[in-house]
């Protein structure tokens, strides 16, 4: 399952194709929004079964990325990089060599890091080609690296504040489903484990699966039986497009909260969340630690002031679910209301530069 689903309610400002026979690189970056500033987002490498899939994929991803940056008040605009994952072997630092060119190419207007699939070492290649990109090793104590240990972090943080506010508690023996162990899923659940929730988890790499059992004590289950959950909380972590009509009408959770992108098919499955009484925690609010990453290494902030904006990430969720409530609409279209009128509230980052 990818990200997908062509539901954007604001269209990309521009979408450029990546084609490049020699090193295989086959994908796209699609800048959604530079209003407030250039168009930030990761590259993700994933196996597609055909391009409209991965255009799609790349829409939607990088117009949560204008809503994450806004919201997390980030100079930044919304972009994403997608590539088709090579079949068979290829030449990884050729590919993200001229991935860094094809970013070069379009001078400054947009700004890479890692996502799903991609590593440091991978935008140390695009680093070799272009500066504008992040997520590099840091140097000395600045920012940087993976910023998925952040993701989980706002995760987390966020997930305390939703507990606080619909169960009535902290975290400490609640249950909580994690579907999906990749980097962002299994940081999660260390910092759940001691914090004393009892886990449930999805994966199906069956050693991912092992090590997190071992280690936290959780119960494994399929990635469709995890929706069926006995669970006070869901926190999906892996790729995006899990909550449809019948999804949410499975659901046994109380909340919602995850590191995934997302994870509504439709804007109306965040209804139909709250028409059930599940409370959920929009997923570009609550999994925005890794870009404040990323970005203070980019704009070379230090990492004391990334932190404090990474740990603000369960007020900025109250700010959002006290928004929906007083205009009595489910928390994602709060959320968005919220983003649109930051997005629109700045006058367009080329003007504020012609200035």
């Amino acid at each position: 399952m990818v990200d997908t689903l062509n539901n954007t309610a604001v269209p990309p400002e521009s979408v450029h194709i990546l084609h490049d026979p020699e090193s295989r690189l086959d994908g796209v970056i699609v800048l959604h929004s530079t209003r407030r500033g250039p168009g930030a987002g990761g590259c993700r490498l994933w196996r597609y079964p055909d391009r409209a899939q991965l255009v799609g994929d790349a829409v939607r991803l990088a117009e949560a990325m204008t809503y994450k940056n806004a919201l997390a008040d980030l100079p930044l605009g919304g972009g994403k990089a997608v590539l088709n994952l090579p079949a068979g072997d290829f030449d990884r630092r050729k590919l993200f060599a001229a991935f860094g060119r094809a970013v070069a190419r379009l001078n400054g207007a947009y700004v890479t890091a890692e996502d799903v699939g991609t590593t440091v070492a991978d935008m140390e290649w695009v680093r070799g080609e272009t500066r504008h990109v992040a997520g590099l090793v840091p140097h000395g104590s600045g920012p940087g690296g993976d910023p998925s240990p952040w993701t989980a972090r706002g995760v987390f943080l966020a997930m305390q504040e939703a507990a606080r506010r619909k169960l009535g508690s902290d975290l400490k023996g609640v249950t909580v489903a994690v579907q999906g162990l990749g980097n962002v899923g299994s940081a999660l659940c260390a910092l759940l484990h001691e914090a004393g929730a009892r886990l449930i988890a999805a994966e199906p790499r069956p050693d991912i699966a092992a090590q997190v059992a071992c280690r936290f004590g959780a119960e494994i289950m399929s990635r469709d039986a995890i929706l069926d959950a006995r669970c006070d909380i869901f926190a999906p972590c892996a790729l995006g497009g899990v909550l449809d009509r019948e999804a949410v009408g499975r659901l046994r959770a109380r909340v919602v909260c995850g590191g995934a992108n997302n994870v509504l098919i439709t804007p109306e499955d965040g209804d139909r969340l709250a028409d059930r009484g599940i409370l959920y925690a929009p997923d570009y609010v609550v999994n925005a630690g890794g870009i404040i990453s990323v970005a203070a290494q980019y704009l070379g902030w230090s990492a004391d002031a990334a932190k404090l904006r990474i740990e603000a990430t369960g007020q900025r969720l109250s700010k959002v679910l006290d928004h929906g409530d007083r205009l009595g609409s489910a928390p994602n279209r709060a959320a968005d209301a919220l983003a649109l009128s930051r997005i629109t509230a700045v006058r367009p980052h080329a003007e504020r530069q012609a200035a």
